[in-house]
């Protein structure tokens, strides 16, 4: 059988770097640190990522690559469940790349590639979760009038935006660790869509009810499946 190649690496260094910035925060991660995580030389590291923000703009284009592929699954959303599901991935994703929302307001204001391409982000998840509102009144599970729309949309990114920060704020020693990430992940995806409560239909809103209820007994097992075209990893 033969051997698999060794991972690059520049590729090794990014993997290194979000683990340790997830776990500590990035203002608490040097790249003396990063090097000695890795057994490389500060050298070798500055050779392919010559300062701490080229480190930060790669894993951020790597999370807007594989957010714009996510959000592209919104207008599928056709009931409650699909809507469960798409927020459950966004929230999974979101944790994959926390560090980006833990840190984000010292993030913002250190870093321009971020602070231009962040608004983007918010922009991007505003239009999707538009198209799942839409498409979920198309589907009939829910009524909404059309003006109610956007700020129903903006409410709902807000939560997603700030979640993990009041996860954060909530138990600052624990709610980031690996181990309280599932219940994290389905209150956060409980609340987002506990602001559609007004709008769905009877059956629609039970259901709902019946996924928060199924889902918070059964965590911390993960959630896999696939509904809507998109994966839950």
């Amino acid at each position: 059988m033969a051997k698999k190649a060794p991972r690059r690496t520049a590729e090794r260094i990014l993997e290194v770097t979000l683990a340790l910035f997830n776990r500590f925060g990035e203002p608490n991660v040097s790249t003396t640190l990063i090097s000695a995580e890795l057994g490389i030389s500060p050298g070798n590291l500055y050779y392919h990522y010559p300062a701490k923000d080229e480190l930060i703009n790669s894993l951020l284009d790597r999370y807007e690559t594989a957010l714009n592929e996510l959000l592209g699954a919104s207008e599928g959303v056709r009931d409650v469940e699909d809507a469960w599901f798409f927020m459950h991935s966004l929230f999974e994703l979101i944790w994959q790349y926390r560090f980006l929302y833990r840190d984000l307001n010292d993030l913002l204001s250190k870093n321009r590639k971020l602070e231009t391409h962040f608004q983007r982000v918010i922009e991007h998840k505003t239009r999707s979760v538009k198209a799942l509102l839409n498409s979920l009144v198309y589907h009939r599970a829910m009524t909404m009038d059309a003006r109610e729309a956007e700020p129903t949309a903006t409410s709902m990114v807000v939560v997603v935006t700030y979640w993990l920060s009041f996860e954060y704020v909530r138990d600052p020693r624990h709610a980031l660790e690996p181990e309280h990430a599932q219940m994290a992940l389905l209150r956060g995806a409980h609340h987002v869509l506990n602001l559609l409560i007004p709008y769905l239909e009877p059956g629609q809103r039970l259901h709902l009810q019946a996924l928060v209820t199924a889902y918070t007994h059964t965590a911390p097992t993960p959630m896999v499946g696939a509904t809507a075209g998109f994966k839950i990893q």
